[in-house]
């Protein structure tokens, strides 16, 4: 199973500096969350293992949000393209390329704007702070059908 790691470096190998195309750590939360949102409800599976979690500004992965912290903020270096081809499925790449056709057009504050919106980063907020894959799959099956 692909780690929220690969995911992440999927996403960041799509970004280009050079045309003002750029992911933050916040962006990149929010991209990543999505991405196995939609995954769940779609494919019926989930795209990596790692807990998310409601925190103030919005879905948050802690292991993926440690490795970027530093770059508060700013951008994240991209990442070459890598061959993802041995990390995904066709089916969660082409889930992937959706995510972030839809998704990567957006800025960080809209997609935490929008992620405030939701119902399981809400219901997580006043609950235990987990967003639970339940929860996902119920709010995401709603986008698709």
């Amino acid at each position: 199973m692909p780690t929220c790691f690969d995911v992440a470096n999927y996403f960041l190998s799509k970004t280009d500096p050079d045309v003002g195309e750029i992911i933050s750590n916040l962006k990149l939360q929010k991209l990543v969350y999505y991405a196995q949102g939609f995954a769940l409800a779609a494919l019926g599976e989930p795209l990596f293992e790692e807990r998310i979690e409601a925190w103030e500004h919005g879905p948050v992965v802690p292991d993926l949000y440690h490795v970027y912290k530093d770059h508060k903020s700013g951008a994240i270096p991209p990442v070459p393209s890598h061959s993802a081809d041995d990390k995904f499925s066709k089916d969660q790449l082409e889930l992937l390329e959706d995510v972030y056709a839809v998704y990567g057009q957006f800025s960080a504050w809209k997609l935490r704007n929008m992620t405030h919106e939701e119902a399981p980063w809400l219901d997580a907020m006043e609950d235990d702070k987990i967003i639970r894959s339940a929860a996902m799959v119920k709010f995401f099956k709603t986008l698709i059908d």
